[in-house]
């Protein structure tokens, strides 16, 4: 690529970025989400004795509720997030994305986008400190983006909802029975979610693609797999958002922050269900803190109640028959840890907190030549991939640019075979539980994502950006999008979640996974929830 493509390429781009470049990055496992149709009861009540307590309103807590109840088990859900039904002074739900505003982060004063430079030029900033959507949670050599509210990560990623190859399943959950999951829990866990795929015909001619046609044409031409993803967007809505008929939502730029319209979140879908059987209730800015055996059966739970400035505004304990840990892998994991290090689960075996990874999350860009323009109209919603994971250890999701200008750039975020493995430990001197990940443990990442751009690079003659993550940084290796593990299945739990040590505890989240699933993960963590839950209430109710 010439030094006058290049020159008008960058010129172009950050005439009209400024935050907005931020939007891009989460384009896997990022934002979007929806109001809830039914707004939540009045929160739990300390000395209340709840038969079944979920902490967590994520892709395994819902999945737990919503059998329980239907069950005919009355479930309380813990969520330390706000609820997400009532509209800020601009009429939405969510903030834009363009204009981060004190909806966009949970307790920062300052915004801290995944893609967050442009030409070495740092462009978060300052916010109101407030119960936002998006945790940027800093540890040790990563950070870790989690949703925050009623539906957990389904209000923060891209909805790409795919699930794993057969032939690479053994890889990802060795103890559980492939025949089942691909039969039963996969099918259930997809159509509970609403999974569905884009019209391919619509895909080769709408405006809003032609990002994701670019990435078709630059793989195939390198002669690698390239594949239609599902996700959980309402592709009809996208078509309307695209002929003007209703209010844009994939179509303006909305992602990183909740997803105003088209997407089928958790609230959508299994939180819905829940609600509509009656024996779901679900407490939003509540924090469990302690777990531990009551005196007469069952667990006393102490949480803290929270105002949206992050304060403590009360503190409840209540008595739990049943307790499932559903606060994602890193507030599963940590609590998890903390517990048995501070004496309220002394007996949770020494597999807690082990077995934890980013699953190979890893993100580049590439400068394109000026006769391959990526689409001033970009969908936010993901729908395509690049796979060579047989070959190289990477799929590569083609994630959008979504500036509103011409960028002719291509982005990505590959999810690869990385092997390296993080333990949370409690750290007595600081009260906290750290995460002992380090950033040099990415490089087999970036290696396995070369084995795909770096053949497309000299195909087409191009370049790498160097300006989207820091001055001179080609790949975004500080993050993950996925966490995965600490609470690993049939190590930490038995097969099927129980902490054994601990009759009525059960982990149901993404924590389960060892640290990958060799695409995005939100479907496998369902289905194992459906899995699970299955047995439990046929085996412990």
């Amino acid at each position: 690529m010439s030094d006058k493509t290049l020159g008008i390429s960058r010129r172009g781009f950050i005439a009209g970025t400024g935050s907005m470049l931020g939007v891009a990055a989460l384009a896997g496992r990022a934002p979007s989400a929806q109001a809830s149709a039914v707004r939540s009861a009045a929160p739990i009540a300390s000395g209340a004795r709840v038969p079944a307590l979920v902490i967590g309103t994520g892709y395994g807590g819902s999945v737990a509720a919503l059998r329980l109840a239907q069950a005919g088990v009355d479930v309380h859900m813990i969520e330390m997030g706000m609820a997400w039904d009532t509209p800020g002074p601009d009429g939405k739900i969510f903030c834009s994305t363009l204009e981060p505003d004190h909806r966009s982060y949970w307790l920062r004063t300052r915004t801290k986008a995944p893609l967050n430079y442009f030409l070495g030029f740092p462009i978060d900033r300052n916010i109101s400190r407030y119960t936002g959507i998006l945790d940027a949670e800093d540890f040790s050599g990563i950070t870790v983006y989690q949703g925050r509210g009623v539906g957990g990560g389904s209000l923060v990623n891209g909805g790409m909802a795919v699930t794993p190859k057969r032939e690479n399943f053994a890889a990802v959950l060795p103890s559980v029975n492939a025949d089942e999951m691909y039969n039963v829990y996969y099918p259930r866990a997809n159509a509970g979610l609403g999974v569905g795929t884009i019209d391919p015909a619509w895909f080769d001619s709408t405006p809003c693609y032609q990002y994701s046609r670019v990435g078709r044409k630059h793989a195939q031409r390198s002669g690698f797999p390239f594949v239609f993803v599902p996700d959980v967007y309402d592709w009809d809505y996208m078509k309307q958002e695209a002929a003007g008929t209703v209010t844009k939502s994939a179509l303006a730029g909305e992602i990183l922050y909740g997803n105003n319209h088209g997407k089928k979140s958790l609230q959508k879908t299994y939180i819905a269900q829940a609600r509509a059987t009656g024996k779901v209730t679900i407490s939003p800015l509540h924090r469990v803190t302690s777990v531990a055996p009551a005196a007469g059966g069952g667990y006393t739970v102490v949480i803290d109640q929270l105002n949206t400035n992050g304060d403590t505004t009360a503190t409840k304990t209540v008595i739990a028959d049943r307790v499932f840990f559903a606060a994602g892998s890193v507030g599963t994991s940590k609590l998890l840890v903390k517990l048995k290090a501070t004496g309220a689960l002394p007996h949770l075996n020494d597999e807690v907190g082990k077995g934890w990874g980013d699953n190979g999350n890893v993100m580049c860009g590439r400068a394109n030549h000026m006769w391959d323009p990526t689409g001033k109209l970009q969908s936010t919603i993901p729908c395509s991939g690049i796979d060579n994971w047989a070959a190289g250890g990477a799929f590569a999701e083609v994630a959008p640019l979504p500036t509103g200008i011409e960028t002719y750039a291509s982005f990505y975020l590959s999810i690869t075979k990385n092997p390296h493995r993080a333990q949370f430990s409690w750290n007595a001197a600081t009260g906290q539980v750290d995460l002992n990940w380090q950033t040099a443990w990415k490089q087999p990442s970036i290696d396995m994502a070369k084995t795909i751009f770096d053949k497309i690079n000299a195909k087409e003659g191009t370049i790498y950006r160097t300006d989207l993550f820091g001055v001179y940084k080609v790949w975004g290796d500080h993050l993950t999008y996925h966490p995965l593990g600490g609470a690993v299945l049939n190590k930490a739990t038995d097969n099927y979640g129980r902490l054994t040590a601990y009759p009525g505890l059960y982990v149901i989240d993404g924590s389960l996974i060892p640290g990958n699933t060799s695409v995005n993960p939100f479907v496998t963590i369902t289905a194992l929830a459906e899995r699970n839950i299955e047995k439990i209430i046929a085996t412990d109710l």
